[in-house]
């Protein structure tokens, strides 16, 4: 099946360029380009691409609004470019709210130097959302709030915070039941004294991990460490995000690091995360022998060895296989696995490796997790 694409940008030569390496693999059809925001929206309802590139920074409509507006009247798989800088990371966790399935960063030096490795990282992320389970529902889908919002936070926390929880982005309707005979959703979970809580997840992730973390309560009696596929220059962005929608506190992951109930600690993108069993974090370079930096099967091994039974992980949207083997020794070790169900996942790539390894103590909805985490760690 060829996917159909449209290409938008400001720039003539990223377009061309786009196009170029996209039209160079048989099973992609660029069907159309766009220069703005607004010729984007007209240009989706005409061409019905199967995916759509987008810039952010355009003239007359900038690519978050057209993000929007493409969600609302058309809905269509949509994957950003953006640059790698702090502000790049906000707009592009803008996005991913408004709409947006992944992002791509926007690199002009890479395009000229590393042509192969730029077309088959393209080229699968296209494919990859293409193939991606979100089944899109216009009346589904509807603008949410970001943190850049003034009223998105208090600007302090109070020991026991009383504010509520932001709303999480909205995302199109689902079935309630997976094609391709999914694993059936789990009962309640049994209640444990777990000493933590690791989350890993990849492309889906920031908006699966925004809309988990908004449930639960300032006094969440674990300490919590997330996992999240993302570039160096994204991560502090992102935590900064979630620390201010979310009653936990939440934090970009530094070496020496202490875990404690009630804070999330994200690992830092082009790194590795560990725990020892004294409850510190341990901040590595990235290995280039690993193709995730973070890894998730890394921090759930060393967490398997520091603490045998008293871990619960979850294993999130995202592609590939990454978080199987580290599950598999939290299994070995006695410590609890849950995975998303395919029918809430943007991909159902590493939860589905986790069930289909047979190391899913339990298999639940994306709105349910953060409730069930509450009830779990009591």
């Amino acid at each position: 099946m060829v996917v159909k694409v449209l290409v938008v940008d400001d720039s003539g030569f990223f377009r061309r360029r786009v196009s170029e390496i996209l039209s160079a693999d048989p099973s992609i059809q660029v069907v159309g380009t766009a220069t703005n925001g607004r010729e984007a929206i007209d240009q989706a309802l005409a061409l019905k691409p199967d995916v759509i590139t987008m810039d952010y920074e355009m003239p007359m409509m900038d690519g978050i609004t057209a993000v929007r507006n493409i969600m609302q009247r058309c809905p269509t798989p949509v994957l950003m470019f953006s640059s790698l800088t702090h502000e790049g990371a906000r707009v592009t966790l803008d996005a991913l709210d408004a709409g947006a399935v992944d992002f791509l960063p926007k690199n002009f030096e890479d395009i000229s130097r590393n042509p192969e490795k730029v077309k088959q990282m393209l080229c699968e992320k296209v494919h990859s959302i293409a193939r991606s389970n979100r089944r899109f529902s216009a009346a589904a889908v509807a603008p949410a709030p970001t943190a850049a919002s003034p009223s998105a936070a208090p600007t302090s926390r109070p020991a026991v915070s009383t504010r509520p929880a932001a709303p999480a982005p909205a995302v199109p309707a689902r079935p309630t039941a997976a094609a391709g005979g999914a694993a059936p959703t789990s009962s309640a979970p049994k209640r444990k004294a777990y000493k933590l809580v690791a989350i890993g997840t990849s492309t889906g992730g920031p908006v699966a991990l925004q809309r988990v973390l908004t449930q639960l309560p300032a006094n969440f009696p674990a300490p919590l460490v997330l996992i999240q596929h993302m570039p160096a220059a994204f991560t502090k962005a992102f935590a900064e995000r979630l620390d201010k929608l979310c009653r936990i506190q939440v934090k970009e992951a530094e070496d020496g690091d202490i875990l404690r109930p009630g804070l999330a600690l994200l690992a830092p993108g082009g790194k590795q995360m560990m725990v020892d069993a004294r409850g510190a974090i341990k901040i590595l370079p990235g290995d280039e022998r690993l193709n995730y930096k973070p890894c998730v099967d890394i921090t759930f091994g060393s967490a398997a060895k520091s603490y045998g039974d008293k871990v619960l992980a979850v294993v999130l949207t995202g592609m590939g296989a990454d978080g199987r083997e580290g599950a598999r020794l939290l299994k070995q070790g006695g410590s609890q696995v849950w995975a998303q169900d395919e029918a809430s996942c943007v991909i159902y790539g590493m939860p589905m490796a986790v069930v289909k390894a047979n190391l899913a103590d339990a298999v639940y909805g994306l709105d349910d997790i953060g409730r069930h985490l509450t009830e779990a760690c009591q």
